[in-house]
């Protein structure tokens, strides 16, 4: 085997390929990258048992071949490649990289023993890169990160007709957003989980032009491994679907919240930031609305205290509540409008935070996130 490719092609490749390799592989055959070369063209892939991974790039190849070398080894040698094209070629059981005047030498791994990866699955429908990027950013916040509970460590992912849903919750919040896909069958319904962590990769590499394909597989087959796969712009990956059934959240959404209050994203924001610098761990930031303003407290008794006053627009009886600072600045964070608009039924019970483009619009409502107050002092 051998050929040569241009350096940032073959970083920016081999890079995204290694994401899919696993921390602490089951076997040591994992940690490897597959490079097949052939017809000018390199198919790199990547494999744990949960998610794979494969990049097909344009390369002059002189030899057809495939080899298999160690992933994260190969993708900082490619980084740190000079800008100049990079010549590879399998000599025995070494694989030779030249790139100018710099050499490396890696060992090759037992090919034979390298598992097949999984089809990629039959594609169902089409989702816009920038907005599945976001959607998944704004979701993914949400869920768990305790091992306690696995299934709350995934993002539940409901397709229905022409809407995609996307839900996450760790029990303290639950995010969910709601955006427009093209499915290959409009009667689609089908509800899916996928590790919060691989979906967030995937929507973050996915992002070029070209719109991203979502394929499905072992859903409706009984015995058969669930499969979800995601493919655009010559990368491929694959991903098991976590087992059982997600919480009904939708509910806990309230039909109605007779009290709300607007304000601007951008100030509250930078407030909560600061009110965050005295509320020392597990410990809240106050908010008490009343017609015009929003005042912020965080600290108490005798450790450092803070208090800020911002405007805001109150619909109803004047509230008071308390949230986890953290919480609320990770919500506010990936709205995307000017103004924030929070939606109360009582100052114990959860709020609806949403996104307004104005103060004197409507709530903007594909995003919506509810938050669980905390008693003050807690």
């Amino acid at each position: 085997m051998k050929f040569t490719v241009a350096r940032d092609v073959l970083a920016e490749a081999v890079s995204w390929t290694a994401r899919a390799l696993p921390v602490r592989p089951a076997s040591p055959i994992l940690a490897g990258v597959r490079i097949h070369a052939a017809d000018d063209e390199l198919t790199l892939s990547s494999f744990d048992y949960e998610v794979s991974a494969n990049s097909k790039i344009p390369a002059t190849v002189d030899e057809a071949g495939e080899v298999l070398v160690s992933g994260r080894l190969l993708a900082d040698i490619s980084k740190s490649l000079p800008s100049k094209p990079v010549t590879v070629e399998l000599e025995g059981q070494k694989v030779n990289l030249v790139c100018g005047s710099s050499h490396f030498t890696l060992a090759v791994m037992p090919l034979d023993e390298y598992p097949l990866l999984p089809t990629q699955p039959a594609a169902i429908g089409y989702i816009d890169p920038q907005p599945l990027a976001q959607a998944v950013a704004q979701v993914s916040i949400a869920a768990s990160r305790d091992d306690t509970l696995p299934l709350l460590a995934g993002v539940c992912t409901e397709l229905t007709g022409s809407t995609i849903t996307f839900l996450a919750t760790d029990r303290y919040r639950l995010a969910m957003r709601e955006l427009d896909w093209q499915p290959t069958d409009t009667s689609i319904e089908e509800v899916t989980v996928i590790k919060a962590r691989i979906l967030q990769d995937v929507a973050k590499s996915m992002t070029s032009g070209t719109k991203v394909e979502v394929g499905l597989s072992g859903q409706s087959q009984p015995g058969a491994s669930s499969l979800i796969g995601f493919s655009a712009s010559g990368r491929h990956t694959t991903s098991t679907l976590m087992d059982g059934d997600y919480p009904a959240v939708r509910r806990l959404f309230p039909e109605t919240t007779p009290i709300q209050a607007v304000c601007d994203r951008h100030a509250l924001l930078e407030a909560v930031k600061r009110m965050s610098l005295v509320a020392e761990r597990n410990t809240s930031v106050r908010l008490a609305f009343s017609e015009g303003q929003l005042v912020l407290e965080a600290g108490q008794g005798e450790n450092a205290q803070a208090s800020e006053a911002i405007e805001a627009t109150l619909h109803g009886d004047d509230i008071s509540t308390a949230f986890n600072p953290q919480f609320l600045i990770e919500g506010l964070s990936v709205l995307d409008t000017d103004y924030v608009r929070f939606g109360f039924t009582h100052a114990t019970k959860p709020a609806v935070i949403t996104g307004q483009k104005k103060p004197d619009e409507g709530e903007v409502t594909q995003f919506r996130y509810l938050l669980m107050p905390i008693r003050f002092g807690i």
